[in-house]
């Protein structure tokens, strides 16, 4: 087949590429050509595989969902920031200002100092021991921080839980994405990276509704806060039971053990026109012999290396997380009640993971680009509208009272915002990273692009209570205006990606007007 494809004029090949291309169409791996996608079918085993691997979101989600609640529980206040509590009941205190407490920011973003630093060290762990045990790694970590902050009897310990459940989240956010995208079939290699984010959205509504059953009770938040380490034993018990990657596997010289993976995946005996090609990218990746971490850096990776440090950024910079871990507290603060707060945060979940069912539905069909930009316009709007609202009853004293029909509109918005969110922003920051990298520099790609993200979710979850109380309203504006700029720069930067094997992405770069000038007279 590798025969027969090099002797196809090379004229006519490139034509034939830059047609499906600038369509968004898929080809060939190996031979770029349109017929023999490599088993594109879905199969039982890769369902399976992917639906496991995939879990790896319910840690990340239950850990959204249940530090925003816990944070509003009563008895958790009591214990460990009893200053908060003696604000709430002060008549005269700005209501944008109740819960500004560095220290119980510190709280919820130290996960994310420690996920930073674990993602920089899980490429390496990705590289050397493959995607299947750095998940392991990071559910077992996850569980044991779990353990700690359900027996927390100071700040001190709660903060040592949130930095291990951070390492658990690093390792196992920069696996399981790469994992997804090595394993599904190109042509649905959406929906399964997909299904990761659909994994968040469901822990963060197990979360949130775990948070409303345990609310009442004086121990409530250990419950919620031990709970933690049910979805870390799912997932982990889970990945012992999936093969790794064949990429990875090929990388690590286990040929063999790859092309089992490989045959379980495609369900078919015949894999070895995709074997050959998997061996021939990693020793191509070997023969260079640079140190991923520095190869990244060369120009012909610009693209590359841009688009997989802006789009995790953009993606924090939406506010979607400030929200996600506060949405309790920022419906107590516009006027929700305590149990009302929570029950709002519920109901955000539900529509947040419902949106995600629409991507997996439309990322394959309709593209990346398509739901990068009407996400972007649709949370725009809502973030506009919510600072509009706010300015007209809270006001910029923060004194002011806001009706239930305001109260419920800012639910509506929020909602809307969610789901725009939802089905571009939220599952596109994990797929398209994962599958732009070329495999002798992904582990390190992916890591970056984790990194990035992490450290922008701390910056912004241990700044956004501070600002909501210095800027009021117009922190929303704020938000709106990165999603603006976000927006523009898709549409002018952002290629499309759908269908395309991963090993023929840099097809991509090269038919894309501004980024081809980095790429055209590069080696591949």
């Amino acid at each position: 087949m590798l025969e027969e494809s090099a002797s196809l004029p090379l004229l006519r090949r490139e034509k034939w590429l830059q047609k499906r291309i600038m369509a968004g169409g898929g080809f060939v791996a190996a031979a770029g050509l349109p017929d023999g996608d490599y088993g594109g079918r879905i199969t039982l085993a890769v369902v399976i595989t992917c639906i496991v691997a995939a879990s790896g979101g319910l840690i990340f989600g239950y850990d959204i969902g249940i530090s925003g609640g816990v944070t509003t529980m009563v008895p958790f206040l009591q214990k460990f920031f009893p200053s908060i509590l003696k604000k709430a009941g002060d008549a005269k205190t700005n209501m944008y200002c109740v819960y500004d407490s560095q220290l119980l920011t510190s709280f919820t973003s130290s996960l994310y100092i420690a996920g930073l630093i674990a993602s920089v060290v899980a490429g390496r762990v990705t590289a050397t021991s493959g995607r299947k045990f750095t998940m392991v790694l990071g559910g077992c970590t996850f569980f044991l921080g779990a353990l700690i902050n359900g027996a927390s009897v100071n700040i001190a310990m709660l903060i040592i839980g949130r930095l291990l459940l951070g390492f658990g989240v690093g390792f196992t956010n920069q696996a399981t994405p790469v994992y997804l995208s090595e394993v599904a079939p190109p042509k649905w290699r959406g929906a399964f990276n997909t299904g990761f984010q659909f994994f968040i959205g469901i822990g963060v509504v197990i979360a949130n509704c775990i948070n409303y059953a345990t609310s009442k009770k004086p121990w409530g938040w250990r419950l919620s806060l031990g709970l933690a380490a049910v979805p870390a034993v799912v997932m982990t018990v889970g990945a012992l039971f999936i093969p790794d990657t064949p990429n990875s596997l090929v990388s690590r010289g286990k040929v063999e053990e790859a092309k089992q993976s490989l045959v379980k995946a495609r369900g078919e005996a015949n894999v070895d026109a995709e074997l050959s090609e998997l061996i021939k990218a990693s020793e191509m990746a070997k023969s260079v012999g640079e140190e991923p971490f520095m190869s990244i850096f060369k120009r012909r990776y610009r693209p590359q290396l841009v688009i997989g440090i802006l789009i995790p950024f953009f993606q924090q910079v939406t506010g979607i997380n400030v929200i996600a871990f506060y949405a309790p507290v920022l419906f107590t603060s516009v006027g929700f009640g305590s149990d009302s707060a929570l029950i709002a945060a519920i109901i955000l979940g539900l529509v947040n993971l419902g949106s995600n069912l629409v991507s997996i539905f439309l990322v394959d069909r309709f593209g990346r680009r398509v739901l990068f930009l009407q996400g972007g316009v649709q949370m725009f709007i809502c973030q506009v509208a919510v600072a509009g609202i706010l300015a007209a009853t809270i006001g910029m004293s923060g004194t002011g009272q806001m009706s239930k029909g305001s109260a419920i509109l800012v639910l509506v918005l929020m909602c809307l915002y969610a789901a725009g969110f939802g089905w571009s922003w939220g599952p596109l920051t994990w797929l398209v990273p994962s599958e732009i990298y070329p495999l002798k520099i992904r582990a390190a790609g992916l890591s970056i692009s984790i990194a990035v993200n992490f450290g922008t979710t701390f910056v912004v979850s241990q700044t956004f209570l501070a600002m909501l109380c210095k800027f009021r309203f117009t922190a929303f504006l704020f938000y709106s205006a990165w999603i603006a700029i976000m927006t523009i720069f898709v549409a002018l930067f952002v290629p499309e990606t759908k269908g395309i094997p991963l090993d023929s992405m840099h097809r991509v770069w090269k038919q894309h007007k501004y980024w081809n000038k980095f790429v055209n007279n590069e080696p591949l």
